[in-house]
């Protein structure tokens, strides 16, 4: 793989975030000791100066010099964004991912890959008519109904779920939002004709309280309290259901932790706490826990 300035940029601030604070002759030495990034070649502070700006332009991420005690350390001022869902940040996370595994084809039998799907190979074009503003053409495939209809719609926004992406589109003849897995896509084109954003949506306050990319309206946001032991609860902790303040852990002790999430519960929330198994156990609210009891007593008749 190529190296490009990206690559460069993505490194830089990783190799900072890591380090916490960091001289720039410390910053330096690390990219010299890296073949796969440095090219052969120093890194000049000229150039590190100017990648600085370069940074917050492109990842959004803030590099400032503290230069108490005479020392120049470099830091990062916004790294709790980091931790965060944004493009910016999935930006600079998948070309970290890529800068790991330059130069590694010795290896490469010993690093397995999940499969992306296909829908990547419409991707772009989304894009491009979201930034155009431009009505599509799709021919949709229908999983339920084993057929395929086409659309004339808006898009209004992509989504990226479980390796899937997925675009909220709104049909001209009926002004209906409708969300659709790019890998289902049987045909698509770009229409000559233009539209008016509407000021009605909002992506963020689309899927708000959703866990993925089930946004039911008629599935009201609710506080969820869950019930985990203590050995599922670490995988909460580090790979949370809900991000930021609409999840947290209210109580701990060395069985079970309790978790409060402000959620959507829909079918695909749903499927996740059944991926939990008998680690987790719904107590709030009392519909959702009577849901959870019905599909495991369901199950439990077809293995009885």
């Amino acid at each position: 793989m190529a190296i490009n300035k990206t690559n460069r940029l993505a490194w830089i601030v990783k190799t900072i975030y890591k380090a916490k604070k960091i001289t720039f002759e410390e910053l330096a030495n690390k990219w010299n000791e890296d073949d796969n990034i440095n090219g052969g070649k120093p890194l000049s502070k000229k150039s590190f100066h100017t990648w600085i700006w370069n940074i917050l332009d492109t990842f959004g991420v803030n590099i400032e010099c503290d230069k108490k005690g005479g020392y120049y350390h470099y830091y990062i001022t916004n790294a709790g964004d980091l931790r965060g869902g944004g493009i910016d940040n999935w930006l600079l996370n998948t070309t970290a991912v890529s800068n790991s595994l330059l130069g590694c084809k010795s290896i490469k039998d010993k690093i397995l890959l999940e499969n992306i799907p296909s829908g990547t190979e419409y991707l772009d074009s989304v894009l491009e008519a979201l930034k155009q503003d431009r009505f599509v053409h799709i021919t949709y495939y229908n999983y339920w109904r084993e057929e395929t209809r086409d659309f004339y719609l808006m898009p209004l926004c992509v989504k990226l779920f479980r390796q899937r992406w997925y675009m909220v589109g709104r049909t001209w003849m009926t002004g209906r939002d409708i969300l659709f897995c790019l890998d289902r896509f049987r045909g698509f084109r770009l229409s000559s004709h233009t539209f008016d954003y509407p000021k009605d949506f909002d992506p963020q306050d689309y899927f708000d309280g959703c866990f993925g990319i089930i946004a039911d309206k008629k599935c009201n946001v609710e506080n969820v309290v869950l019930k985990v032991s203590a050995g599922q609860a670490n995988y909460l902790r580090d790979l949370p259901m809900m991000q930021g303040d609409d999840q947290i852990e209210v109580e701990r002790n060395d069985e079970y932790s309790i978790f409060k999430l402000r959620v959507r519960p829909s079918f695909d929330f749903q499927q996740e706490l059944l991926w939990n198994r008998e680690e987790l156990e719904v107590l709030e609210p009392l519909w959702l826990r009577k849901e959870i009891a019905g599909i495991v007593k369901r199950m439990w008749k077809k293995y009885k």
